[in-house]
C-alpha cells in the first residue's frame, strides 16, 4: 500500500499527433495558423454582431455565443498542443489533465445544447413567425444561453466524478494531444470497465438526446419550409442549410468517439482534431459565406475601421520609424 502511494502518478505524458521529429515544425506552423484563424474568425463574428444594431436579434445573439464557445473549445487544448510541437517531452501535470477533462466536457456539452437552442430559435422564426418577437424575448434568449452552460457544467461534473478518485500508480502515457477521459481512465490501476461504461453512457446520452432533438426540430422546420414557397422561405432554406451543416460537422465526430465502441486510437485522434480545430474554424466560414446580413455588416465594419489609405498610412509610419 505504501509502495502504491509513493508511485502515485503526478503527471501524464501526451504522445501527441505524431512521433516524427521531422513533422513537428510543419505541424507547429499549420496548427498555429489554424488557431490564429479560429480566434480571428470567431472574434470577428462576435465584434460584428455586437457592433451592428441590425444584427441585434435572437438568431445572431445565439450565433455570437456559439462563436464564443468555439473559441473556448479550440483553446482548452490547442495552445498546449502547439507548444508541445517544440519540446521533446510532452508532459502535463495531473491537475492540469483534470482541468482539460473538465473543460472539454463543459464546452462540448454546452455547444451541443446551444445548437438545440439555435434550432428552437429557427423553429419559432419559421413555424410561428407572427409570434417570433413575443416568444423570443430578451429573457428567453438569456435563458437559452444559460441552460447550455448549466447542462455542460452538470455533464462535466458528473464525468469528472468518475475520474478524480481513481488510483493512478503505473502507466502515464496518454495516446492523444490532450487528456481525453476514456484514454485517461484506462491508465488507472483498477478495473475501469464499469467506469468506462458509465462515461460512454453519460456522454452518449447527452450527444444522442441533443442530436435527436435537433433531427426532430429540423425535420419539422424543413417540412414547414417545403410547404411554403416565398422569398422569405428561400432565405430560411439558406439559413437552415448553414445550421444543419454545423450540426453534422460537430455531432458526427462526438457521436463516433463516445458512442461507437470500435474506433481505434488513431481514428480518435483525427476526430478529436476535427471537433477541436476544424469545427471552430468552419463555423464562422459557414455562417458568413451563406449569410448576406453578416457579410454586409462585416463590410460596414471594414469600411469603418479600415478606411481607404489608413492601412497604407500605417505601413508608411512603421517604415519611417524603422529607417529613422
Amino acid at each position: 500500500m505504501n509502495e502504491t502511494n509513493h508511485s502515485r502518478v503526478t503527471e501524464f505524458v501526451l504522445l501527441g499527433l505524431s512521433n516524427s521529429k521531422e513533422l513537428q515544425p510543419f505541424l507547429f506552423l499549420i496548427f498555429s495558423l489554424l488557431y490564429l484563424a479560429i480566434l480571428l474568425g470567431n472574434f470577428l463574428i462576435i465584434l460584428t454582431v455586437t457592433s451592428d444594431s441590425r444584427l441585434h436579434t435572437p438568431m445572431y445573439f445565439l450565433l455570437a455565443n456559439l462563436s464564443f464557445i468555439d473559441i473556448c473549445v479550440a483553446s482548452f487544448a490547442t495552445p498546449k498542443m502547439i507548444a508541445d510541437f517544440l519540446v521533446e517531452h510532452k508532459t502535463i501535470s495531473f491537475d492540469a489533465c483534470l482541468a482539460q477533462i473538465f473543460c472539454v466536457h463543459l464546452f462540448a456539452g454546452s455547444e451541443m445544447v446551444l445548437l438545440v437552442s439555435m434550432a428552437y430559435d429557427r423553429y419559432v422564426a419559421i413555424c410561428k413567425p407572427l409570434h417570433y418577437m413575443t416568444i423570443m424575448s430578451r429573457r428567453v434568449c438569456i435563458i437559452l444561453v444559460l441552460i447550455p452552460w448549466l447542462v455542460g457544467f452538470i455533464h462535466t461534473t458528473s464525468q469528472l466524478a468518475f475520474t478524480v478518485n481513481l488510483p493512478f500508480c503505473g502507466p502515464n502515457k496518454v495516446d492523444s494531444f490532450f487528456c481525453d477521459l476514456p484514454l485517461v481512465t484506462k491508465l488507472a490501476c483498477v478495473d475501469t470497465y464499469v467506469v468506462s461504461l458509465l462515461i460512454v453512457a453519460d456522454s452518449g446520452f447527452l450527444s444522442m438526446s441533443s442530436f435527436l432533438l435537433l433531427v426532430v426540430s429540423y425535420t419539422v422546420i424543413l417540412t414547414t419550409v417545403r410547404n411554403r414557397s416565398s422569398a422569405s422561405m428561400a432565405k430560411a432554406r439558406s439559413t437552415l442549410t448553414a445550421h444543419i451543416t454545423v450540426v453534422i460537422l460537430f455531432f458526427g465526430p462526438c457521436i463516433f468517439i463516445y458512442v461507437w465502441p470500435f474506433s481505434g486510437y488513431s481514428v480518435d485522434k483525427v476526430l478529436a482534431v476535427f471537433y477541436t480545430i476544424f469545427t471552430p474554424i468552419l463555423n464562422p466560414v459557414i455562417y458568413t459565406l451563406r449569410n448576406k446580413e453578416v457579410k454586409a455588416a462585416m463590410s460596414k465594419l471594414k469600411s469603418q475601421y479600415l478606411k481607404p489609405g489608413q492601412v497604407s498610412t500605417a505601413v508608411r509610419n512603421v517604415l519611417f520609424w524603422e529607417t529613422k
